[in-house]
């Protein structure tokens, strides 16, 4: 059931018209069948939303992104159901988990321009490290939007996620890993009977944007001699430890499955 109205601030004319540009990016029509309208009144949720707690407004992000983290699971779910109902519930987890991840929220914030609407605070829009995560929180809020400005329904969700939902998929089930190289070589070593794989990070630079902050090596505990063996396979590079390890295990996988079997 959609929430309460609450008393909305008035929406100028000038972020009315831009809201209503982003939406027709985003291939909605607030006038249609369902739809709130696309007066002021209409539009306000969309405009907290896109509204970050560091604007320093009473009218913020923070409720609809709790919403929108709950509907944005549901539809992927949903999506998955029913394009790709062959797949068992174990690859859909796999899945989701990349169709609803804070990294894909904040890349599809991008291509939709969503940087050019959210209203942010001068300390968080001077820091770097934290925009992509200012671009999913208000994704996420924004999807909490839709689903309450539309009466609770999960059409323009899909309207707007599932073209981008549908080129992520294709591109997780062309690759055999899905693009969790982690869990690929823990897979593999395990089965291989070596042991879990170790991460060694360590941070080169303090600088919150640098894709290079942070460089891992990944190696295979082994036994030589009785003797523990440190196995090196891979090293990576990230903007933080988790991207470091990542981009380590796939390129430990490369090396392995380039070896002669």
């Amino acid at each position: 059931m959609p929430a309460t109205p609450r008393p909305q601030p008035a929406l100028a004319p000038q972020r009315r018209h831009q809201l209503l540009a982003l939406l027709q990016r985003l291939g909605l029509d607030p006038t249609a069948a369902g739809g709130p309208g696309d007066g002021p009144e209409a539009l306000a949720l969309i405009d907290e939303a896109l509204t970050h707690t560091s604007a320093g407004l009473a009218h913020h992000h923070d409720r609809l992104e709790f919403l929108g983290d709950a509907v944005l699971r549901l539809a992927a779910a949903e999506y998955l159901q029913r394009q790709h109902p062959n797949l068992s519930v174990g690859q859909c987890s796999a899945l989701r988990a990349q169709l609803v991840s804070d990294r894909w929220l904040a890349d599809l914030a991008e291509r939709c321009g969503l940087a050019d609407v959210v209203r942010i605070g001068a300390m968080a829009e001077g820091d770097l490290a934290g925009r992509r995560t200012v671009l999913a929180e208000t994704c996420e809020a924004l999807i909490g939007g839709l689903y309450d400005s539309w009466g609770g329904s999960l059409v323009p969700v899909h309207l707007w996620l599932d073209s981008h939902w549908r080129q992520t998929t294709a591109e997780l089930l062309a690759d055999p890993d899905q693009h969790n190289w982690k869990s690929a070589l823990q897979e593999w070593s395990q089965g291989q009977g070596l042991g879990l794989p170790v991460y060694r990070c360590l941070e080169r630079n303090r600088r919150h944007a640098d894709p290079r902050r942070f460089h891992c090596r990944v190696s295979l505990p082994a036994t030589h001699e009785a003797k523990p063996v440190a196995q090196p396979l891979g090293e990576g590079w990230g903007g933080s430890r988790r991207e470091a390890e990542q981009q380590a295990a796939r390129a430990a996988l490369e090396h392995i499955r380039q070896q002669p079997s």
